[in-house]
């Protein structure tokens, strides 16, 4: 296993979330579907000084795998209630409909990545899993 890395990002969720501790458990863990790692997961705060999150999954697994460092991350970020063996829930009162159309929005931003069960996430997809992703859009788009 590496060394507790030096978090360049210090004002970040990640610099708040992994801590030697959580590192010393997870820190050589790879997930199964893609062999990704912690480390990977909070590389642009480890190498960049700008980031107030710094973390990607890889794959679903990645959630899973390093729930003690996601899930405070998400809760600090969202509304949202995780419940064991649930899919992340929306369940803020502040969901779309309840929007003061008047408040000033500067910007917004929604990531949504592709996930098929198996196959890894943009961070963390290998060359393999790429094919095959490649090969079931053309399988279901000759049909």
């Amino acid at each position: 296993m590496s060394a507790f890395p030096t978090i360049k990002s210090t004002h970040s969720l990640v610099a708040k979330h992994v801590t030697k501790e959580k590192w010393d458990k997870l820190g050589a863990h790879k997930t199964a579907t893609s062999g990704f790692t912690l480390g990977q997961a909070i590389a642009c705060a480890v190498e960049f000084d700008n980031q107030h999150c710094g973390i990607y999954a890889g794959d679903w697994d990645s959630y899973k795998d390093f729930a003690a460092v996601f899930d405070p991350i998400i809760r600090s970020t969202t509304e949202l209630v995780l419940m064991p063996s649930i899919p992340l829930t929306w369940t803020s009162p502040r969901s779309p409909e309840n929007v003061n159309p008047a408040a000033p929005v500067h910007s917004t931003r929604i990531r949504v990545g592709r996930s098929i069960d198996g196959f890894g996430l943009s961070p963390g997809i290998t060359k393999e899993q790429r094919l095959g992703v490649g090969k079931l859009f053309k399988t279901a788009s000759s049909n």
